[in-house]
C-alpha cells in the first residue's frame, strides 16, 4: 500500500486512528413510548447512509451513555448475513441516538481522521470483500470480530486533504446518486408501458387500424352458438365476441401431493414460487417419484400457470420446458377448450391483462385465495383468429421493445453502481485532486499522536502499585 499513496500520506490500522470503539446492546422491548431511539441494521444503508425509515425507540434504563453516538462518529455493521457484513454510515444527525448490538461505533480521532473520510475508506473496503474472510460465519448470519476490524488498513492522507476529498466526492456522488434516481424510474414506466399495451390489446384499440383494413374478417360460428352469457358485461368492437373465460377455458387446481413424498429425483413439481417473470422455472423445485405421480395433474409444454393463492395471487407463468411436470394445489391451469377458437397466444394476452382483477377478486386477507370459479366467470372478449394473429404479433413487437429497453437500462445501472467504487479508488490512491505542499504530512501527525499515546500509556503504568 506503502509504494501506491502519495507523498505525505500514511497507512493506519483502526486501531490507531480512532479514540475508541465500542458495541451497541439488545433490546427485547421496541417501540417504547418515550423511548431512546436504537439504531440497527437496517438503519445502515448500503450506500454508506443512514436509513431513517424506521426508528425504534427502546427503554432508558438501557440506553447508557456508552452507548450514545455523536456527529462525526461511523457506525460499522458488524453482525449481518455475510453480504451485509461491513457495511458502515457518518453518523450527523441531532439528538439522542443510541445503537444495537450488531453495530459497532467507531469515535475518530479529529485531529487525525475525518469521520467522513473512515466511512469512505471502510465502505469501500466493504464493497471489495476485504471483510469476507475475516468474519465467523453461522447458519443465518456472520459476525466480524472487533479485533479484525480494529486491524484493518485504511490510508490516511493529510486532514486538510481529506476534507477536500471529502467535499469532492460529496458533490461527485450526488451526481451519481441523482443518475441512479433517474434510472430507478425506468422499470416503473416499463411496467406501466406493458400494462397499457395488454389493456390496449385485450380493448381492441391496438388493431382498430387493422380492422378498417380487414372488415371481411368473421369469428368461427361454432364459438358463437356455444357461449353463454357473461355476469359482467364488457364492450367490445364488431366482430368480436364478449363472453367469460370460462366459455373458451377451464381452470384446473392442483393435486395437494404430500410434502414427505418430496425427493431429490423424480417428477418436478410447480408451485407458487416456481412462477416467476412470466414463465415456469424449474431451477429449484421440488420432485415427486414417478410411482406417486398423479397425471391428472400433468402440466406440458405451453400451458398457462396462475397462482391461486398467497401474496402473490394472480401471477401468471408459461410452461415453456419438454419435460411434463405436476403442479400442486395452489397452482392453477388454464387451458383452452377444444371448442374454442383462441389462440395460445392471446389466451396469454388476455389473462395478464387480467392479473389486477384477479388479485382484487381474492379474498381472505393477508393470504388471499381465488377460486378457479372466479377466474372463469371474468369477462374475456373474443376476436376472430386473424385479429388474434394480428395482436399476438403487435404485443410481442411492443414487448420485445420493452425488453430491449429493460436491457440497456439493466446495463446502464450497473455501469452507474461500478462509478461510486472507482472513484473511491481514485480519491484513495490520491488520484481525485491535486495535492498541497503546505499540508502536513499524516505520516508526522500519525508519529507524534503516536508518541503522545506512548507517553500516557507510560504514565498511566507508572502510577499502577506494584
Amino acid at each position: 500500500m506503502s509504494k501506491e499513496m502519495p507523498q505525505g500520506w500514511a497507512a493506519a490500522a483502526v486501531s490507531n486512528v480512532i479514540e475508541n470503539l465500542q458495541s451497541g446492546f439488545a433490546s427485547g422491548e421496541k417501540n417504547v413510548e418515550g423511548g431512546v431511539a436504537h439504531l440497527r441494521m437496517n438503519n445502515i444503508g448500503l450506500n454508506g447512509e443512514l436509513v431513517l425509515d424506521l426508528i425504534r425507540t427502546v427503554p432508558e434504563k438501557l440506553a447508557k451513555r456508552r452507548h450514545e453516538v455523536r456527529p462525526g462518529d461511523v457506525l460499522v455493521c458488524t453482525t449481518n448475513s455475510g453480504v451485509l457484513v461491513g457495511k458502515c454510515a457518518y453518523f450527523d444527525l441531532p439528538g439522542r441516538f443510541t445503537f444495537s448490538n450488531h453495530l459497532t461505533r467507531l469515535r475518530p480521532k479529529e485531529d487525525l481522521v475525518d469521520g467522513k473520510f473512515l466511512r469512505w475508506n471502510l465502505w469501500l473496503h466493504w464493497k471489495r470483500g476485504v471483510f469476507d474472510d475475516k468474519c465467523k460465519h453461522w447458519v443465518n448470519q456472520s459476525t466480524l470480530p472487533k479485533e479484525e476490524l480494529l486491524q484493518d488498513t485504511v490510508v490516511v492522507p493529510p486532514l486538510d486533504e481529506q476534507r477536500r476529498i471529502v467535499a469532492k466526492l460529496e458533490k461527485l456522488l450526488g451526481k451519481v446518486d441523482a443518475c441512479q434516481q433517474r434510472l430507478a424510474k425506468i422499470p416503473v414506466l416499463l411496467k406501466r408501458f406493458r400494462q397499457s399495451v395488454l389493456a390496449a390489446a385485450c380493448s381492441g384499440r391496438l388493431t382498430a387500424d387493422w380492422r378498417e383494413e380487414n372488415s371481411d374478417a368473421s369469428i368461427n360460428m361454432s364459438l358463437k352458438t356455444k357461449v353463454s352469457t357473461a355476469e359482467e358485461s364488457i364492450e367490445v368492437p364488431s366482430p368480436w365476441i364478449a363472453c367469460r373465460v370460462g366459455d373458451v377455458m377451464q381452470l384446473k387446481n392442483g393435486f395437494a401431493f404430500k410434502s414427505t413424498d418430496y425427493t431429490d429425483k423424480g417428477v418436478p413439481l410447480v408451485r407458487i414460487s416456481n412462477i416467476q417473470d412470466g414463465r415456469v422455472t424449474l431451477d429449484v423445485c421440488a420432485k415427486i417419484p414417478p410411482e406417486k405421480a398423479n397425471w391428472d395433474f400433468g402440466v406440458e409444454n405451453g400451458d398457462l400457470l396462475v397462482a391461486m393463492s398467497g401474496a402473490t395471487t394472480g401471477k401468471f407463468g408459461i410452461y415453456g420446458g419438454d419435460e411434463r411436470c405436476l403442479q400442486n394445489q395452489r397452482v392453477g391451469n388454464i387451458k383452452i377448450l377444444d371448442i374454442s377458437e383462441v389462440l395460445l397466444g392471446y389466451r396469454n394476452i388476455y389473462l395478464q391483462s387480467l392479473k389486477r382483477r384477479i388479485e382484487e377478486d381474492a379474498y381472505g386477507g393477508a393470504q388471499p385465495n381465488i377460486s378457479p370459479a372466479k377466474i372463469e366467470a371474468l369477462p374475456f372478449g373474443c376476436p376472430p383468429l386473424a385479429e388474434q394473429q394480428e395482436i399476438v404479433r403487435r404485443v410481442e413487437g411492443l414487448f420485445t421493445l420493452a425488453d430491449q429497453i429493460e436491457t440497456r437500462f439493466q446495463k446502464a445501472l450497473a455501469q452507474v453502481d461500478k462509478l461510486t467504487p472507482s472513484l473511491l479508488a481514485r480519491a484513495f490512491r490520491g488520484e481525485l485532486l491535486p495535492q498541497d505542499i503546505n499540508d502536513e504530512p499524516a505520516s508526522e501527525l500519525l508519529e507524534r499522536i503516536g508518541q503522545q499515546q506512548n507517553r500516557t500509556e507510560k504514565r498511566a503504568r507508572s502510577k499502577v502499585p506494584a
